[in-house]
C-alpha cells in the first residue's frame, strides 16, 4: 500500500478520501514510511527535518471529520513546508543553530490557510542557511540530496521541499523564492514549482530574506497539483500589506 499511496498525486488523494478509497491515516502512515525507509538508506534525501510525531493524530482527526460530514476541500491531504514558514507550536529554525530551539508561536498565514481547509503538514523540510543558496548544501542538518542521482544537488534554497515531493515522500510542499529558490529546485527534481505573482500569497509568519522580492511557493508533481494547494492559500491577508486581492 505505501508505495502505491506515495505515488499519487494531490488530486487522485483527495478523490480517493472522497469516496471512502483511502483514509487520511492509511496517506500520512505511507508517507511516514516512505520517510522512514529512506532515512535509513546509505544516502537518504536528508529532505525533512524533521516528520511531525503529530501527522497521524492530525489524520485521524481529519477523518473523524469526513465521517461526520466535513467536507472542506483539503481534509485529511498532506503537506510539507519549508523551515523558514511558521507552524503554531513547531519549530522554525530556517536551517540554522542560531534559531535552534525557537517554536513559532503563531503560523504564517500560508500554513493556517491549508489548515483550516483540512490540510495536514508531514514536517519541516531542509533548506540553505536562511534561504542564502542555491543547492541545499548550507544547512546546520546537512545537505539534501537530489531524489533523481543521490550524488547531486536538488538545487535551492527550497532543496527539502523539492526533494520530498519529487522522492515521493510528500504530494505538496511548500517553499519561497528570493531569486529561484523554487524554480530552480523543481527543475533540478525534474517536478512542477510555481513562484506567483508578488503578493498572491501572503508572507505573514515567513521568515524573510529580501521582503520585498520573497514570495512563497508551491512545488508538486502536476500542475492541477499545484493550483488545488494554491487556491486555498491566495489572497487578501490583511497581516501582510503586500497582498493582493485576487
Amino acid at each position: 500500500m505505501s508505495e502505491n499511496v506515495t505515488s499519487l498525486g494531490l488530486r487522485e488523494l483527495k478523490s480517493r478520501l472522497e469516496s471512502g478509497a483511502l483514509t487520511s491515516v492509511a496517506v500520512v502512515e505511507a508517507y511516514r514510511a516512505a520517510y522512514e525507509a529512506d532515512a535509513k538508506s546509505a544516502k537518504p534525501l536528508n529532505g525533512y527535518i524533521e516528520f511531525f510525531d503529530d501527522a497521524v493524530d492530525r489524520a485521524r482527526e481529519a477523518d473523524a471529520a469526513r465521517a461526520a460530514g466535513d467536507r472542506r476541500p483539503l481534509l485529511g491531504l498532506p503537506f510539507a513546508s519549508k523551515d523558514n514558514i511558521s507552524i503554531k507550536g513547531k519549530a522554525c529554525t530556517c536551517g540554522s543553530r542560531v534559531l535552534s530551539g525557537y517554536v513559532a508561536p503563531y503560523s504564517a498565514t500560508v500554513s493556517a490557510r491549508l489548515m483550516a481547509a483540512g490540510a495536514i503538514p508531514l514536517g519541516r523540510t531542509n533548506m540553505d542557511e536562511f534561504a542564502m543558496g542555491s543547492s541545499t548544501e548550507y544547512s546546520c542538518y546537512g545537505p539534501s540530496r537530489n531524489p533523481v542521482n543521490r550524488d547531486l544537488t536538488p538545487g535551492g534554497s527550497s532543496g527539502g521541499s523539492a526533494a520530498v515531493v519529487a522522492g515521493a515522500q510528500a504530494p505538496v510542499a511548500l517553499g519561497t523564492e528570493t531569486g529561484g529558490s523554487v524554480r530552480l529546485p523543481a527543475s533540478y527534481c525534474g517536478i512542477y514549482g510555481l513562484k506567483p505573482t508578488y503578493g498572491a500569497l501572503s508572507r505573514s509568519g515567513v521568515v524573510a530574506f529580501g521582503s520585498s522580492l520573497d514570495q512563497v511557493g508551491v512545488l508538486a508533481r502536476s500542475v492541477d497539483d499545484v493550483g488545488l494547494a494554491l487556491s486555498a492559500m491566495a489572497g487578501r491577508d490583511p497581516l501582510d500589506d503586500t497582498s493582493a486581492d485576487l
